[in-house]
């Protein structure tokens, strides 16, 4: 028996990220805004414009060394907000931004916001034009960095998608998130369970803050558990991209490749080549 409203949901998932990005271990990589309107820093190196202007800089070498899709994040906008209580000068600066990246390349833009935003995450991407979200917190419970308590966003999140005709927005979202702590009980088997319940695209595994990697074992037993694609979501490296994709569908990157590996520099284009050559080196031994 098909069940319409069944068949309907399932249609809207990717069925594999190949399907987006074109290529098997696809490699996002982060376009990191400097301080948005409102943040400690803003303003203190020529407001807006340098801001959209850095972002296209760093998407140009990224996308010339070959990665495959893009994330635009508000990564300095510290210390963070949580959810809903993003500013909404921020919000509507990084929207700004990331249309302008989302124009300059020919790669598929996401959209994250830090911490867990959730609502605001899906309304910059549509605001932009961009093809996916990476969601922090999409079910499950925890604790974040900044000591606020914070709860999963698929009930308002899918509503708000489906209301505003963004179901092509295709949601990424993590698994026992960095810079957070789980509500005990809730392990990785079961946050797994529910955000695939909730119907996310794919999931995303990283370690315990930004710029640290996963443990190897914690990646192996994601993808064991996972029916969607899991996806590496921080702390790979030229050196160790080759181990963690043989179990990973693919990868997000962003502080290894900055000059010198320091997630506040410029985007190096030596360092995305030398990533991008081990990971074409792996995709051809498969």
């Amino acid at each position: 028996m098909t069940v319409k409203w069944r068949e309907r949901l399932d249609s809207l998932q990717l069925n594999s990220l190949a399907e987006m990005f074109g290529v098997d271990k696809p490699i996002i990589s982060m376009v990191h805004l400097w301080p948005l309107p409102g943040a400690l820093g803003y303003d203190s190196y020529g407001g807006m414009e340098a801001i959209i202007e850095r972002a296209l800089q760093d998407a140009k070498v990224l996308v010339e060394g070959g990665v495959n899709g893009l994330i635009v994040e508000n990564m300095w906008d510290l210390p963070y907000y949580v959810g809903k209580e993003t500013l909404p000068e921020a919000m509507t600066a990084q929207a700004v931004a990331a249309h302008e990246v989302k124009k300059a390349v020919k790669v598929p833009v996401g959209i994250n916001v830090v911490h867990n935003g959730g609502r605001v995450t899906l309304s910059i991407a549509v605001a932009a034009g961009a093809d996916f979200v990476r969601i922090c917190l999409l079910t499950g419970a925890r604790v974040w960095d900044t000591g606020e308590f914070d709860h999963g966003c698929a009930a308002e999140l899918l509503r708000v998608r489906k209301n505003l005709g963004a179901e092509q927005v295709k949601i990424f979202a993590d698994v026992d998130k960095k810079h957070s702590v789980p509500f005990p009980g809730i392990d990785l088997a079961t946050h797994i369970e529910w955000t695939e319940y909730y119907l996310a695209d794919a999931l995303i595994v990283s370690g315990k803050m930004t710029g640290d990697a996963p443990e190897l074992d914690k990646v192996r037993r994601a993808k064991e558990l996972a029916r969607r694609p899991v996806l590496l979501g921080s702390g790979t490296t030229a050196e160790n991209i080759t181990e963690f994709l043989r179990y990973a569908d693919g990868a997000i990157v962003g502080s290894s490749l900055k000059l010198d590996g320091i997630a506040e520099n410029p985007v190096d284009g030596e360092r995305v080549k030398r990533y991008m050559e081990a990971v074409r080196t792996m995709r051809k031994e498969r």
